[in-house]
């Protein structure tokens, strides 16, 4: 799936984030990301839009790092190819290990639905499913018997304090709660990766500052690299990494600095 627009993600993108495809995970346990000279320009028209120019960085396995930027900065384009959900116009860009050039549309969802668990601003649940299915979903497209989904959905609640509400629904529940319902949905799978955008944006200080808790805990207990795009300097620098990114390039990468 290639985006041919940069902006925020559409409700289909979010939707192919979510679905799994069955397939193993790649045997070469290498950086969880690695961006070299990666390039995106669009064209509108007889207009080309150069939002990313040559970004580089890595992402260890179990990094915790934030990319933050102003809108129009191109953190949404880099957090689009991140996720797979597009490709580099140039550049070489390896998620566990495979260069997504490399990869055909099927290939490209199997590593996407196997290594990448999605977190987005507007919590993406079923209004009418209720937290327990919402976070089996993922486990039915990828062909888990039911009771085992199931099982695996309420242990993913209970990681985030959510084994009160397995059978309440999404307009039962405070925002805080849905956002931890859609980490756990992210986790479900065991992603390698776990891209977070904005996910305090749509929360008040007290929830917000309880997800941040949670993704750094799991962070820390589970060694998921933990990928979050925000605008908001203070949730940024929760992060033990800041990559700021303005005009389409790498601003400053605080890992690049420490290494100085």
């Amino acid at each position: 799936m290639t985006r041919p627009t940069a902006g925020p993600w559409t409700e289909t993108e979010q939707e192919h984030a979510l679905i799994p495809s069955p397939g193993p995970h790649p045997t070469l346990r290498a950086a969880a990301i690695e961006a070299v000279e990666v390039t995106r320009s669009y064209s509108f028209g007889d207009t080309t839009v150069d939002a990313l120019r040559g970004v580089s960085f890595t992402v260890e396995e179990g990094e915790y790092a934030a990319i933050v930027g102003p809108s129009g900065s191109g953190k949404s384009t880099l957090m689009h190819l991140l996720g797979c959900l597009d490709r580099p116009t140039s550049g070489v860009l390896r998620v566990g290990g495979r260069n997504i050039a490399d990869l055909g549309d099927a290939d490209l969802a199997q590593l996407r639905n196997r290594e990448i668990g999605f977190v987005f601003q507007a919590f993406q649940l079923l209004p009418r499913s209720s937290a327990l299915d919402n976070v089996a979903l993922p486990l039915l497209y990828r062909g888990v018997k039911a009771s085992e989904r199931r099982e695996l959905a309420a242990d993913s609640l209970r990681a985030v304090n959510l084994g009160h509400r397995l059978t309440h629904r999404p307009t039962q529940m405070s925002g805080g709660e849905q956002q931890r319902v859609a980490i756990a949905r992210a986790l479900v799978g065991q992603p390698r990766i776990l891209l977070a955008d904005e996910p305090t944006g749509n929360l008040d200080s007290r929830n917000g500052a309880e997800v941040m808790r949670i993704l750094e805990e799991l962070n820390t207990e589970r060694g998921v690299a933990v990928v979050l795009v925000t605008h908001d300097d203070e949730v940024a620098g929760r992060a033990r990494r800041q990559v700021r990114v303005r005009d389409g390039l790498v601003e400053r990468d605080t890992a690049a600095e420490a290494g100085a």
